[in-house]
């Protein structure tokens, strides 16, 4: 099979079609994208194509018709004229110290386009010398001007909560982007990306025309990998993955769209993958997690722990367009950032009460956030809940020795060292009953178990429930009270019986921590077929 070469890390446009790279055919979208309006403000997560899109889009406008040859674009566009093109990339200025030197930093992104437009000494502001480029553009093509602005949120994301610093760097970018609109005339398209939505009134200013295509049906797929797309363009890439890992074509598809796919944009589109894992998982021929090679953006684990996320309602949240299509500055949780960013998306649409069902998209982010999460919540280390604990965790559950089990968690939990800085805290929240569900839930969850926690039934809440292919585990965990009580809880409150009637074996544990060494003391296990009790056992403190 001839070599593919896939454009990991290259997000020009030019590059990928004369280097031969593997490209997925976007250009009907960007076509009526570039005629839909004349702003347009798009917001997708990190490594979605954003760029590679801005890229596209100053390729067409500036007329570079040979790059679009065999393409669907060229059955659209019949005139191909030539535009003056100002594309800026403003992830260049993020991690600035201050706002003096984001400042500095804008100016310095666009000096590259006073060498063609000049510059005039009066223009001593990045909006100011904008401005100046957009005019002088203009008069010297005698055609209006293509503004694409890339990552436009990047210098404000980590000091969302430093209201002080937030408000100074607000304020630089707003007389950045004023000219915008005061350059109208001038203008004939200006496309904005993200991954956040400020509002116009405090970044954008006066663009009160500004049409946020985030959510439209229209744009849904114009980010991201189709099914469709998966199963054409990229079915010889399967056919490859799979052979190399000796699966069939058909199990190593169904495992690509467990692992990337799930994504939904707007209300009534298709699913589609993430394109960088993808095309990174083809590349280096094994289906991995790289969304977090970089590790989870710090920016949205401080935003989690600052609204007290509760991170086990996350697989599954009711909401209106209103609750997470927000302005980020204006935000009362961190709903709104965990559907921009990726880490929630549209699962499903009720027409009649107007709510989206909003969910994790898929495994890849699962494991994601919870590494990212297990440190912050529970203080606990990844690698120590991988190595050792997991396999050995599993194989207990496997044989159906939940004793096995617990004993393999009170071990390790025992002896796990916590993260620098974290033991004063637990002082404070291991005392909490939720403080053992998110530790429980994360580690299960890095497991590769179908877990949740706090699960309604009629008579309450079990504080967690596992399901494995063969059997459902029922938990209830006591800080204050025995495992005998947590235990007697579960059949009280009846947190078992939604299970008694697939065919799996159920079985109910209830768990006494030690709120001093916060580890499981004991536990009591009860199994059940329906609901007959088959064994019960009691495993004393060690």
């Amino acid at each position: 099979m001839t070599t593919r070469r896939y454009p990991i890390g290259i997000q020009t446009f030019s590059e990928i079609i004369r280097g031969g790279y593997v490209y997925v055919d976007k250009t009907d979208l960007v076509w009526q994208l570039a005629h839909y309006a004349k702003y347009i403000f798009l917001s997708r997560p990190r490594r979605f194509g954003k760029s590679l899109l801005t890229s596209t889009l100053e390729s067409y406008f500036q007329g570079e018709r040979e790059l679009f040859e065999g393409l669907k674009i060229m059955t659209l566009e019949q005139e191909w004229e030539q535009y003056p093109v100002i594309r800026l990339d403003i992830s260049t200025a993020k991690a600035q110290k201050d706002a003096e030197a984001l400042r500095d930093r804008l100016m310095l992104t666009l000096e590259n386009y006073t060498v063609a437009f000049g510059r005039k000494e009066t223009e001593t502001t990045p909006g100011g010398l904008l401005e100046g480029l957009i005019r002088r553009a203009y008069e010297k093509t005698g055609r209006q001007v293509v503004v694409i602005i890339d990552e436009y949120d990047a210098p404000l994301l980590d000091v969302l909560h430093d209201n002080r610093d937030l408000d100074e760097r607000r304020k630089v970018m707003q007389e950045f982007y004023v000219p915008l609109k005061a350059s109208e005339r001038y203008v004939r398209f200006c496309f904005i990306t993200g991954i956040t939505k400020f509002s116009q009134l405090s970044i954008f200013s006066t663009i009160n025309n500004l049409t946020n295509v985030t959510l439209d049906t229209a744009f849904s797929t114009i980010c991201g990998i189709t099914e469709e797309e998966l199963s054409t363009v990229l079915k010889a890439d399967i056919e490859r993955l799979a052979d190399i890992q000796g699966l069939s074509c058909e199990q190593m598809h169904q495992k690509l769209k467990e692992r990337y796919d799930g994504y939904h944009f707007t209300k009534n589109s298709p699913e589609v993958y993430n394109p960088f894992s993808l095309l990174k998982a083809f590349q280096q021929r094994e289906v991995s997690n790289y969304w977090f090679d970089s590790g989870t953006p710090s920016f949205l684990i401080r935003q989690l722990r600052h609204f007290n996320t509760d991170i086990t309602a996350l697989e599954s949240l009711e909401a209106f367009a209103s609750d997470f299509d927000q302005p980020t500055e204006n935000i009362k949780s961190a709903l709104p950032l965990l559907y921009q960013s990726g880490y929630l998306t549209i699962k499903d649409y009720d027409s009649e009460l107007e709510t989206y069902t909003l969910a994790i998209p898929n495994r890849e982010v699962m494991i994601g956030y919870t590494e990212g999460l297990l440190p912050e919540y529970t203080g606990l280390e990844p690698r120590y809940v991988k190595r050792g604990f997991a396999a050995n965790f599993w194989q207990a559950l496997k044989a159906h020795d939940a004793d096995l089990a617990m004993r393999e968690m009170q071990a390790f939990l025992a002896g796990v060292p916590y993260v620098e800085g974290f033991k004063q805290k637990l002082e404070s929240v291991a005392v909490a009953e939720g403080f053992y569900e998110y530790t429980m839930y994360l580690i299960f969850t890095m497991l590769n178990f179908y877990v949740h926690t706090q699960v309604k039934c009629a008579g309450g809440r079990a504080d967690m429930v596992v399901w494995m292919p063969d059997t459902t585990y029922v938990f209830e965990l006591k800080v204050n009270g025995t495992a005998q009580q947590a235990l007697a809880q579960i059949d009280e409150n009846g947190y078992a019986i939604p299970y008694q009637t697939d065919g799996r074996k159920v079985v109910k544990v209830g768990v006494k921590i030690n709120r001093d060494t916060r580890v499981p003391e004991e536990w009591v296990i009860a199994e059940t077929w329906g609901q007959v009790p088959v064994s019960e056992c009691l495993r004393d403190k060690i």
